[in-house]
């Protein structure tokens, strides 16, 4: 069976799974499933400028977090609010931070264009941690989650989890889609071609600047996406949503799974929470055992699980025919 069928398969099950847990799954593992699918979301924006842009960004929670604070910011204390203004408008800041980082940023390359994007996290992570407007260190609150009225018309109710878990489930296979789409188009030839070799794709025309630039806003903005449900789910945001830890562990997941891939950091991303939850059952020293079970996958998978998968795949292939 060709890789590329296959993988549509397992992708086929794996969603078909995902929609029919509510149908048997305790509340818990339902709000378990939507946390990780919200940060598969996150990890696969930070593949799009990692694996297939070839930009390794620690400071991509930046966006993440700005987002939720967006939504904390403009919902009252009384009243729900509106799902159709706050979702655009933490949208739309998350891609004009990106736009406005992105501008700086991307003039350097390499180790520093590491230290830049880190460092212009912290600067938004300590302005918001010292800033009384956003509540400081200890953050702020969502005491309701967004309504969906739309016309007097009650889409969904995202204050029941089931519903909740399906709109994020939507969300996650809809960004999905929609990279690939990016990807498969002749702007994502480019920018792979940006990875492989930047001089020479300058030297055939290509305005490189310009190609990054959109591609980082794209992924800014997708990570305000997840950073905006984040929010909505916990009820809660505070500055560590904006730090280096948070953008760490979304790189975690995209190495985990197997970055340029797209399916790798799904993949990575529900594999690494479950381990944690697994690990932290078992031992009260789980965060070492986390930490040994990544860098072993880093030393001897270094295409990730995806990777191993597919491996496995073709081998199962060859020893068939």
């Amino acid at each position: 069976m060709p890789a590329s069928r296959a993988l549509t398969i397992a992708l086929f099950v794996g969603l078909v799974a995902l929609a029919l847990f509510p149908l048997f799954g305790d509340k818990y593992y339902i709000q378990l499933l939507t946390k990780i699918m919200i940060m598969a979301i996150f990890a696969m924006s930070l593949d799009l400028l990692v694996g297939y842009t070839g930009l390794v960004s620690l400071g991509h929670a930046a966006f993440f977090g700005l987002a939720g604070y967006v939504l904390a910011m403009m919902a009252p204390q009384d009243a729900a609010a509106s799902l159709w203004i706050t979702l655009p408008a933490a949208l739309g800041g998350a891609a004009l931070a990106a736009l406005i980082i992105g501008f700086l940023v991307l003039r350097t390359s390499g180790i520093y264009f590491i230290m830049v994007t880190l460092a212009f996290a912290q600067m938004l992570f300590f302005f918001i941690h010292d800033s009384k407007y956003f509540g400081g260190s200890d953050g702020a609150y969502v005491y309701f989650r967004p309504t969906a009225a739309l016309t007097g018309v009650q889409l969904f109710d995202l204050e029941n989890f089931n519903h909740f878990y399906y709109v994020v489930l939507a969300l996650m296979a809809g960004v999905y889609v929609l990279l690939q789409v990016i990807l498969r188009s002749p702007f994502g030839a480019v920018i792979v071609g940006i990875r492989t070799n930047e001089h020479r794709m300058r030297s055939l025309g290509y305005p490189t600047f310009r190609y990054k630039l959109v591609c980082f806003v794209i992924g800014g903005t997708v990570a305000g996406l997840a950073g905006y449900f984040n929010a909505a789910q916990f009820g809660f945001v505070n500055p560590e949503l904006l730090s280096w830890h948070q953008s760490g562990i979304a790189l975690m997941m995209v190495l985990l799974g197997g970055m340029g891939t797209l399916f790798g950091p799904v993949l990575g991303a529900f594999a690494m929470i479950l381990l944690e939850q697994l690990f932290q059952g078992l031992t009260e020293h789980w965060l070492l055992v986390m930490g040994g079970f990544i860098i072993a996958v880093v030393l001897f998978l270094p295409h990730g699980l995806y990777g191993l998968a597919a491996q496995l795949g073709r081998k199962r292939e060859a020893e068939n025919d």
